[in-house]
């Protein structure tokens, strides 16, 4: 999995790309820990993804815990496979989505 980043210090975003597995969570994870400092707008562009796996939900998961008392998390772009695996694990009642 690659990752693009921007921060310009109360924004921020990511654009994740191809996969968010196990092998990959945990570097993202720490990427976003030292990332989402100060930020109150984060936004996760999925138009690139084309799988996520139960550790890439939690990452997800823990990064808008972090956001909901910091600001704001969205998700877009999920393309329709991710979109699946929101809608059946409920992270799409969760999540933020922008479609």
């Amino acid at each position: 999995m690659e990752f693009f980043k921007s921060n310009n210090g109360t924004e921020a975003s990511v654009i994740l790309d191809k996969k968010l597995s196990a092998v990959t969570a945990d570097t993202l994870e720490q990427e976003l820990k030292r990332f989402l400092v100060g930020v109150k707008k984060f936004t996760v562009d999925m138009s690139k993804l084309e799988y996520i796996s139960s550790a890439g939900l939690r990452v997800l998961l823990k990064a808008q815990k972090l956001m909901n008392t910091q600001g704001k998390m969205t998700v877009k772009n999920a393309v329709p496979e991710v979109r699946k695996i929101f809608e059946t694990t409920g992270f799409d009642e969760i999540l933020e989505l922008d479609v």
